[in-house]
């Protein structure tokens, strides 16, 4: 969806002192760094690495050069002790996040083999490839002082645990990039009187850095009316393929659904939308007939990474769309009853569901009624695949965003089969103190569920975004 590559840029720091004072040293910490270059690249990311910046001078060079590559996100992998003039004109000048690795070339220094080296010189060397943690003190201060946020891994060069931290940092700076160059469709109207789910649009761009493209119901009734005969049996045939349609589904009703189903693919071709809001009462005329046969359409494109959420809840749209690119899922949920025989939470929807994250085959059912919504027509019937799984949700407080995030697990179990998303979900504080406090945290009744515990991900995106993130469990 976007022409701009996701990019990291890397650099090391050291002393340019040492060099002719320690025989080997630069080109062992050199080493060192290309090894850090070749395992953040290969987690699907371009790097930018500018080598050992070893005095002010070249950092002077190294933010220019940042900042001409464009770079998401700044890893300064501290090798050994430098000063902090080798840093701050760096960061200061590319103005994007910045993660200090602070990685010990091993576990522990072999004091044994350390102290039978018999040449202080050649000890002394040794000891500053050891020497990471040194600086770090003084880069935070200057840091702070100078209003620069940033973040830290500590941990060993080659440790599994280290390059899990650092690939989650790698992971949530992409989800920022794909969030700040996402245009988010906004079809419609909200629901009125919802109140929670009224948002600042011009927050959530400020925050997220996406667009917002505001469009009318009856662009897609147009583009409904010039679809072909041969797109609508195509389209049909799709919706046999991925759904379990039920024997009631009238034929007609599959073929309304399908135009829309393709109207909805070209007006997501048409604005280069990368997610969507929608809702529209459509009261007697061609726009209600659009609207009531958009479920299943909306979860197709749902289901390939353009997350649509329903009732305009233009914030659950924007937690979706990150849930989404984490590739966890992102399906638009509620809490709607407990069950407190099993101590758990019924959570659903109407409207469209992911089907990329279902458990077993979706179903296509009729509906005589679309409960509180004008029309009737065709609904998807599915539960959460079952495991671990992670709810999301983006709220708006005091004229601020927060992440507001809880891990649990979706459970088998009797659900309520009425043709909309059902699932039972298990949390580690129990029902009730699960739903007292998300409350607490005053999010709209909205929510994104997706696939596994991210939520260590999702900190580390509030973080890069200089927000707030809330875990409940």
């Amino acid at each position: 969806m976007t022409k701009h590559n996701f990019k990291i840029g890397l650099f090391g720091i050291g002393l340019d002192t040492y060099w002719p004072q320690f025989e080997g040293l630069e080109e062992r910490l050199n080493g060192y760094l290309a090894q850090v270059e070749k395992k953040i690249g290969s987690y699907g990311a371009g790097v930018l690495n500018l080598g050992l910046i070893d005095n002010a001078e070249k950092a002077f060079t190294a933010g220019h050069d940042f900042k001409k590559g464009d770079v998401d996100v700044i890893f300064l992998y501290v090798t050994t002790y430098a000063l902090s003039s080798t840093v701050l004109p760096v960061v200061r000048r590319a103005k994007v996040p910045v993660i200090i690795l602070n990685l010990a070339p091993e576990n522990a220094i072999d004091y044994k083999s350390f102290n039978q080296l018999n040449d202080r010189t050649k000890m002394t060397g040794d000891w500053l490839a050891f020497c990471s943690a040194c600086p770090v003190p003084e880069i935070a201060n200057v840091f702070k002082r100078s209003g620069i946020q940033f973040h830290q891994v500590t941990g060993v060069l080659n440790d599994d645990v280290t390059w899990l931290e650092i690939s989650e940092w790698v992971e949530a700076a992409k989800v920022a990039h794909i969030m700040s160059h996402n245009t988010l469709g906004l079809m419609g109207n909200y629901y009125s009187g919802m109140l929670d789910i009224y948002a600042d649009l011009t927050l959530q761009c400020a925050v997220f850095g996406n667009h917002i493209e505001i469009i009318e119901p009856d662009e897609l009734t147009v583009l409904t009316e010039e679809v072909l005969d041969n797109e609508v049996k195509l389209k049909v045939d799709e919706f046999r393929k991925i759904f379990e349609v039920d024997s009631t589904c009238e034929e007609i009703e599959l073929n309304r659904a399908a135009k829309t189903a393709v109207a909805l693919d070209k007006l997501v071709d048409q604005y280069k939308l990368g997610s969507m809001a929608y809702y529209h009462k459509g009261t007697g005329n061609a726009n209600g007939d659009t609207m009531s046969s958009i479920i299943l359409g909306n979860s197709i494109l749902t289901a390939k990474g353009i997350p649509v959420a329903g009732e305009y809840e233009v914030k659950n749209a924007q937690a979706m769309k990150i849930m989404d690119s984490f590739g966890a899922g992102g399906s638009f949920t509620e809490y709607y009853a407990m069950d407190f025989e099993d101590d758990v939470v019924l959570m659903g929807h109407d409207g469209p569901g992911h089907l990329a994250i279902a458990e077993g085959k979706i179903k296509v059912k009729p509906l005589q009624v679309y409960h509180g919504k004008v029309g009737s027509g065709l609904s998807v019937e599915m539960s959460v695949k079952h495991g671990p799984v992670t709810l999301l949700s983006v709220v708006e407080s005091e004229g601020k965003i927060f992440l507001l995030m809880a891990e649990g697990e979706s459970v088998a179990g009797p659900i309520l089969e009425i043709g909309n998303i059902n699932s039972r979900y298990r949390f580690s504080v129990g029902a009730r103190k699960f739903v007292e406090n998300w409350n607490n945290q005053g999010p709209a009744h909205h929510c994104a569920v997706g696939l596994g515990h991210i939520s260590s991900k999702l900190i580390k995106l509030a973080k890069l975004l200089n927000i707030e993130a809330v875990k409940i469990c």
